[in-house]
């Protein structure tokens, strides 16, 4: 949810579908970070995967994960929080 200053009502900027495993969709999503230029980073545990919403899209894109759990270069164990580092890269923590 974004929520303009005054705003009566957010505005769903990611997710909102129900749960579930679609680019529209997050299933126990954990972390949330906005970068600078307004794009929304999602640590969606139940997926285990991080999605990313650039500012006004519609649905979101898989940059990580999405390969159910595991220990290969394509998959994650349940991430539950992101940040970024000095120098701008996302980082799962």
């Amino acid at each position: 949810m974004k929520w303009v200053e005054g705003a009566k009502q957010g505005i769903v900027v990611a997710g909102g579908q129900e749960e579930g495993n679609g680019l529209t969709q997050l299933s126990c999503p954990q972390g949330v970070v906005v970068d600078q230029l307004g794009t929304v980073y999602v640590a969606d545990c139940g997926n285990a995967r991080i999605m990313r919403w650039p500012k006004g899209a519609r649905q979101g894109s898989v940059i990580v994960g999405g390969n159910g759990e595991g220990g290969q270069s394509n998959q994650l164990n349940g991430p539950t929080g992101l940040s970024f580092d000095r120098h701008g890269n996302l980082c799962r923590r």
